[in-house]
């Protein structure tokens, strides 16, 4: 369960952007929205969604792409580029690309995320020197790095290394670790590589391996974070040549959205290809397979492809964040998914959905809280972005928020920003001069 992402000098977010998936102070109505969990005597709460709106090219992409990128360093456990490139997210491989490209000088980015998994309250900081946007060769290093369990410190990394309390971490430490406590300490302090996390590398070998897959486990299984979601491209499990595979739940939700053929199925032409979505056709010779992309509509993939992500979300309790994840699906379709997020007999392992859209039907005081929706706005001059809630303009005052307003409508009229007026008409006007058209 996600409680807050927090990144600075992070593409166009020059200042620190706080995420905060914490309910805000004196808000009321939508308690279902709520989520809680208890760990020992403190009950922790979360928001299980969270909408994020701004006109194009304002940063909202930049907000998922910044978890996904911390996501993939802590994982892989240096700050190194990768080989691997990613088409949804470069950034997440090219480091050289996360520095906000206004900055006068090197300035430090900075990430922090709070989060439970398995009972645990986990919050870890990360302050990394990357050098300069496009700085390919520079040698980039860790300046800091803190990690606490259930508020507690565990370790502070900075040019030294010190640790919290570690009777703690006892039940979760390796096979003897109480007796070579101090050789380990020792070793560690003078063993840190300024390209790698000691999270994911001195820690884990020397103090807790059980701790870190916690940590690995939720990132890798539970925080689903997709860039670009119509790179979505839901997969069997297991496949074999010649042998449709056909998901009875993924049918069910995909005739109730409105499927073309009979049903939707994987199909493996050969050993080495991957399974292909198929739909199956009634004929004279009963339930053909044909290439979905032939048959069906682009929405019914797009549909197809993330409605697995939404049942794993809600299965294992995972925070799913979603960029576009409007484009091309029905309004209607759209809200019955947030329905069952904010069902409380539905959603019963606290899992969280976030994502950025341009549909304003969503700004609705029945169906989201204030502090859910979201807002991105970016400065014309210096082309940095500003993120903030709904619920931070307070509920008094002529540009005040109140439950039960109209948000759709003060939002077109300008009253919460992040919008912008957008008229081509010049351009055109002009297009015609040139053509020596116009009256």
């Amino acid at each position: 369960m996600l409680l807050e992402f927090r990144t600075k000098n992070f593409k166009s977010f020059q200042d620190e952007l706080v995420f905060s998936m914490i309910p805000a102070p004196k808000q009321k109505g939508l308690d279902y929205s709520i989520l809680k969990e208890k760990i020992g005597v403190k009950t922790h709460k979360a928001l299980s969604s969270a909408i994020i709106y701004g006109p194009n090219a304002s940063g909202k992409t930049n907000i998922i792409g910044a978890m996904d990128v911390l996501k993939n360093i802590i994982i892989r456990g240096h700050i190194r580029n990768e080989d691997d490139k990613s088409k949804s997210n470069p950034a997440a491989n090219q480091l050289e690309l996360i520095p906000n490209k206004s900055a006068l000088k090197r300035t430090p980015v900075d990430f922090a995320i709070k989060f439970i998994a398995n009972n645990l309250l986990f919050d870890y900081k990360l302050s990394l020197d990357l050098g300069g946007f496009l700085e390919e060769d520079y040698k980039r290093k860790v300046l800091s790095e803190t990690f606490y369990v259930n508020e507690k410190m565990v370790f502070s990394r900075d040019s030294s290394l010190e640790f919290g309390d570690l009777n703690f971490i006892k039940k979760y430490a390796i096979n003897g670790f109480e007796e070579n406590q101090k050789s380990a300490l020792i070793f560690a302090k003078n063993n840190l590589n300024p390209a790698e996390l000691f999270l994911m590398n001195g820690f884990k070998a020397f103090f807790s391996s059980i701790l870190v897959s916690m940590i690995s486990d939720w990132l890798e299984d539970k925080f689903m974070v997709f860039c670009r979601a119509d790179q979505l491209q839901a997969k069997p499990s297991s496949s074999k040549k010649s042998t449709i595979y056909i998901n009875s739940t993924i049918n069910k939700a995909a005739h109730i959205f409105g499927i073309n053929s009979n049903a939707l199925g994987y199909l493996t032409e050969d050993d080495e290809s991957d399974p292909k979505l198929v739909s199956l056709v009634g004929g004279k010779e009963g339930n053909m397979p044909i290439r979905a992309e032939v048959f069906e509509s682009y929405g019914t993939i797009r549909f197809v492809n993330m409605f697995p992500m939404v049942m794993s979300a809600l299965v294992t309790g995972g925070t799913l964040v979603i960029d576009e994840f409007d484009a091309s699906l029905h309004p209607m379709a759209l809200m019955s998914i947030v329905n069952i997020f904010h069902n409380d007999e539905l959603n019963k392992k606290n899992a969280q959905l976030i994502f950025n859209t341009h549909n304003t039907i969503f700004l609705n005081s029945n169906l989201f809280r204030r502090d859910e929706i979201k807002f991105v706005e970016r400065d014309d001059e210096s082309f940095c972005s500003t993120h903030y809630s709904l619920s931070d303009f307070g509920t008094s005052g002529k540009d005040g928020v109140r439950n039960g307003g109209d948000y759709m409508k003060n939002y077109f009229i300008n009253q919460y920003g992040a919008i912008k007026d957008i008229d081509f008409t010049s351009v055109f006007e002009n297009l015609l001069e040139m053509r020596g058209e116009k009256n």
